[in-house]
């Protein structure tokens, strides 16, 4: 299952690299995204897979899965979905106000290849 979980955290990175180093605005926006979901999965790949063990410390439990990575991923994942909010309202702002969602442009250069 580990194996699996690096290809599709390896998907996501690539993905999200490349989609970050494009032009247009909304295409950063929906990679960070990406890239952030990878951090997640990643996170929850080291953390270990338990199986059908708990994550949580009860009486009489002698196996257990470390709770820590879950609750990282949990915080992260408010943070993102936060962050990614802000991002496309400001995409949206800048889109109404300039008329362009790409970055060459919204730097003020003129060139477009």
């Amino acid at each position: 299952m580990e194996i699996v979980m690096a290809f599709v955290c390896g998907f996501l990175f690539m993905s999200a690299i490349y989609l970050i180093l494009s032009r247009s605005l909304l295409r950063i926006i929906i990679g960070t995204g990406l890239l952030s979901h990878g951090a997640h999965l990643l996170i929850l790949t080291m953390g270990g897979f338990g199986g059908e063990n708990p994550p949580v410390l009860a009486d009489g439990v002698t196996e257990y899965v470390d709770p820590l990575p879950q609750a990282l991923i949990l915080t992260a994942i408010v943070i993102s979905f936060g962050v990614t909010a802000f991002f496309l309202v400001l995409a949206y702002r800048s889109y109404h106000e300039l008329k362009t969602d790409d970055m060459t442009l919204m730097k003020g250069s003129e060139e477009i290849d």
